[in-house]
């Protein structure tokens, strides 16, 4: 079980953003980040702080247990995105409302985790910075 003084520490460390997508938390007043694990349970994950992550639920609910994917671009299998081992700008960019990814690694976690859905292109065209 994650105790409270770990979740706090989580949220501070991102900053109260996701770690994947960046979405705040003052942009997300109907759903809370949530805590998820980089490397789930179901894969021996642990609940230790380098492996946790604070996530929207989009980003969160489209992970899932995933550890890798597809990249479109080659279809080949690559992990995914880590943000304790990987950095963000090495392999995503921001593209107006739209995450592109610089790397095969970019593109198979905005593929997977579903980045540009609709949903998540609408709620970034609609914030203010």
């Amino acid at each position: 079980m994650i105790d409270a003084d770990l979740r706090r520490r989580v949220r501070e460390r991102a900053a109260d953003r996701c770690e994947y997508c960046g979405l705040e938390q003052a942009d997300s007043p109907l759903a809370r980040l949530q805590i998820e694990h980089v490397r789930p349970r179901k894969h021996d994950g642990t609940d230790d702080f380098d492996n946790l992550a604070l996530a929207c639920i989009d980003c969160n609910l489209a992970k899932g247990p995933n550890v890798a994917g597809i990249d479109p671009a080659t279809q080949t299998l690559c992990e995914l995105y880590n943000p304790r081992r990987h950095g963000w700008d090495d392999h995503f960019e921001r593209r107006g409302a739209w995450i592109s990814g610089r790397t095969t690694l970019g593109r198979t976690t905005v593929a997977v985790l579903r980045m540009n859905s609709d949903d998540q292109v609408q709620l970034r065209l609609s914030l203010p910075h």
